[in-house]
């Protein structure tokens, strides 16, 4: 809760609560995972045959989970060693935090002359940029930034907007260098040879080694397709600048620019437009997952009124989700739009997890607190699920689902929001989130959701993204908002082979961040030769294995 209200709510004094907030329960865990008296009954527990006996397949799971917790906490140590744990665990915690905050380039606008911004849609330096004698000043990041890359004509103009945009200031360098050596040094503390051994040891992957050599086998893969989308790039760069001699190579700032020209040619050679956002109104689309779900799952979308201070802002919807058996299962708030101070990052929050709510926690509120409804006591006045065939009684998920969504501008006030085909597939990957809160309901909140392995928590959300290009899905909601005629599956699949077309790129891109991840949480924060140098790191996994 505390992270998605520092990260979500508009009022900067809530963010400022939420952020100490957040420091000081994640330093009380810290103390509880350090405190050997717990560890010590939890292991006595386990090895009593007879408490075992009453346990659940769930319940000893949870139990094995709060055990693995402690090994990585380093509770064996002395006294001194796990105090020394805890500070370096709040380090890391207020360093995160930090970084995140003060996350930007060393230079948030850059000039550039007119005719070097040749090219750019002059309604886009209008709206989004300042002129001056000397030119035009534009941001280095952002979707002003991303539009010049793939529009500015002048190559050089390119390059110094994309190297201002991934230039960061020295003091914000040095808080990610000091927060990945804590993170190592609190591995060692609990025994593991790096961060990256000790967060892998009960995911999936298991070891860094296995995730390196899956990475490497899946560049060694994927670089004939990388070879072949930037050697038809280069054709297209050598035609452009034939003038100016012949191009040997496509740059980091180039990629943007030469694959907006391909898909635009392409689009040319068909003839058609890219009109496919008429088709996706944000409500439609809302319709559409909630027709799908039902057919998966039985679960359906209701739009509820909020009540007064219910929602953090005015445009936040509240979606209570339906069961076809068990009626309401959980509680959905859509926070969808842009808005000054928000994280541009689409997210998911269980704000609250599922969980049964036992008999014994009722008695006990009941007499606690003779004259109020027992359950209201327990769950804080919020949602609860009650069946009474089986006589279980539920706390319910709740979740915030975040996105970055535009909202119509001044010249078109009677549409409606309208989304882009890369949008429909955000909003699709975050609600495979929300479902996996929704559904996967649990006894125990540990378990619950999303709180399971973090590389399987991802498999839903991207199942769903392949569901918003399947025909059979998008014809339950893709109606143009005007003339309501279906989408035309044609533009869809056009759509698809352009995106497909730098797929290889992107692919790429995605193994050098998780290759740089590892990299970052090795040991080399503590052993690199001549002290930790985090963008020769960065270097040196992007010239070996980049393209």
């Amino acid at each position: 809760m505390a992270d998605f209200v520092r990260s979500t709510h508009p009022d900067p004094g809530f963010q400022q609560a939420s952020t100490q907030a957040y420091a000081m329960l994640f330093e009380f865990m810290n103390i509880l995972n350090t405190t050997p008296d717990l560890k010590i009954k939890l292991e006595s527990a386990l090895a009593d045959p007879k408490i075992g006996a009453t346990w659940n397949d769930e319940e000893r799971m949870v139990a094995q989970i709060l055990l693995r917790d402690f090994s990585k906490s380093a509770i064996d140590l002395p006294k001194d060693k796990r105090q020394i744990f805890v500070e370096f665990s709040n380090q890391i915690s207020q360093l995160g935090t930090k970084f995140v905050r003060e996350m930007r380039p060393e230079t948030l606008t850059i000039s550039l002359s007119n005719k070097r911004l040749k090219g750019v849609d002059p309604l886009v330096l209008e709206h989004a940029s300042k002129r001056h004698l000397s030119g035009i000043s534009i941001p280095t990041i952002g979707p002003v930034a991303a539009t010049a890359l793939r529009s500015i004509k002048d190559e050089t103009a390119r390059k110094d907007l994309y190297l201002a945009g991934r230039t960061a200031p020295k003091p914000q360098l040095q808080t990610l260098q000091d927060f990945l050596q804590a993170r190592a040094r609190v591995a060692n503390l609990s025994g593991y040879r790096s961060y990256a051994e000790m967060n892998l040891s009960d995911k999936l992957a298991k070891t860094p080694i296995a995730v390196n050599l899956f990475l490497d086998a899946l560049s060694r893969d994927n670089e004939p397709q990388v070879r072949q989308e930037i050697d038809e790039l280069l054709i297209m760069k050598k035609l452009e600048t034939n003038d100016a001699g012949p191009a040997t190579q496509v740059e980091a700032w180039d990629r943007d620019y030469y694959q907006t020209q391909l898909a635009s040619k392409q689009r040319s050679r068909s003839r058609r437009p890219d009109f496919m956002s008429a088709y996706f109104s944000l409500g439609t689309v809302m319709q559409g997952l909630s027709r799908l779900f039902t057919q998966l799952y039985g679960v359906r979308f209701v739009p509820t009124a909020t009540a007064p201070g219910e929602a953090w802002n005015s445009d936040v919807r509240r979606i209570d989700v339906f069961d076809e058996n068990e009626g309401r299962i959980a509680v959905l708030y859509c926070d969808l739009f842009a808005r000054p101070g928000k994280s541009p990052n689409p997210a998911h929050f269980t704000l609250r997890c599922s969980r049964r709510i036992d008999a014994s926690e009722i008695e006990e509120a009941s007499t606690l607190h003779p004259g109020l409804d027992p359950l209201q006591v327990i769950n804080d006045g919020m949602t609860i699920s009650h069946n009474p065939v089986t006589k279980t009684t539920y706390q319910l998920p709740t979740i915030a689902l975040i996105c970055d969504f535009q909202t119509p501008g001044p010249h078109t006030p009677n549409e409606p929001t309208l989304l882009s085909f890369r949008d429909v597939q955000t909003l699709f990957h975050e609600m495979g989130h929300a479902i996996h809160s929704i559904i996967g309901r649990t006894a125990c909140q540990v378990v619950s959701g999303t709180r399971c392995a973090t590389d399987f928590a991802e498999l839903p959300s991207v199942l769903m993204e392949h569901f918003a290009s399947d025909p059979h899905v998008l014809a339950l909601f893709a109606r143009h908002w005007h003339t309501d005629t279906s989408l035309p599956y044609e533009m869809v699949a056009e759509r698809l082979s352009l995106d497909r077309k730098g797929q290889g790129m992107e692919t790429e891109h995605q193994i050098l961040l998780a290759m740089l991840d590892q990299a970052y949480h090795s040991d080399l924060p503590l052993t690199m030769p001549g002290g930790f140098d985090s963008t020769k790191v960065l270097h040196s996994i992007f010239d070996r294995y980049g393209s």
